[in-house]
Order: structure tokens, then sequence, then C-alpha cells
């Protein structure tokens, strides 16, 4: 990891990122991104790896998934299942 400040904002829909960018603004290097997306935890726009771009949903479920393996100790595939869980409940309280 980087001694170099990141920035927290908001991305805009239309913008995404590129796997390094997303890897800074989660506070991580890229090999921990790429073991996700490879395990299938974390998705992304594009097809090939050199082709591969983030969005503004992709960078939260990273943080999120972030989150709970460091403030849980949990593994990735856990923490993954705890944000899907988490995104369904969002999903359901948005259909109020």
């Amino acid at each position: 990891m980087s001694d170099d400040p990141v920035l927290v904002g908001v991305v805009i829909d239309e913008q995404t990122l590129t796997l390094d960018e997303l890897a800074c603004a989660c506070g991580v290097d890229a090999q921990w991104l790429s073991q996700r997306l490879d395990a299938g935890l974390l998705g992304c726009c594009g097809e090939g790896k050199e082709d591969r771009r983030f969005a503004s949903l992709h960078l939260s479920r990273a943080r999120r998934l972030l989150a709970i393996e460091r403030d849980f100790d949990a593994n990735p595939e856990l923490a993954a299942l705890v944000v899907d869980l988490l995104e369904e409940i969002y999903r359901l309280r948005a259909g109020r």
C-alpha cells in the first residue's frame, strides 16, 4: 500500500476507473482487487483484463468488501456474502 493520501469523493456513473485508480481509491494494491475479481467476488465493466473498467457501484462494493474483511477479519468469500446481503437489503428498502 502507498503512503500517498487518498481522496474520497463520488464517482459519476458515466466515468469509470482503471484497476490502478480503483486500487488507489480503496487504499489497496491492485493484486488485492485482482484476487477478488478472479474469484468472482467483484465485478467490472469490460471483457478482457486489459479492458476492465470500474463504475461507482464497483467502487462501493470494493470498499465494503475491504471494510468487512478488515473490521471482522473475514475471509474474502464471507465478506462477499455479507456485502451481497447488505446490497439486497438496500435494494429492498429502496423499493418501498
